[in-house]
């Protein structure tokens, strides 16, 4: 498998390496090494595929406070 996979959001794109495992117990597990702690898993290829996008989303997204 192609380790890196090009996110796309909101006209910009940025790469990044994604490491993926086959799960003992079936399906799928993948990790973002530059993301520590950004990891995510999937039944399928297509279901890691779309929880990575949202991990990934998740853990780029800031929260805007006003001070």
């Amino acid at each position: 498998m192609n380790p890196l996979y090009q996110l796309v959001t909101k006209g910009n794109i940025m790469k990044l390496k994604i490491i993926v495992h086959e799960a003992e117990e079936g399906g799928y597990w993948a990790e973002v090494p530059s993301l520590p702690g950004c990891a995510t898993q999937g039944d399928s290829f297509e279901e890691l595929l779309h929880n990575l996008y949202e991990a990934i989303e998740g853990y780029l997204s800031v929260d805007y406070v006003q001070l």
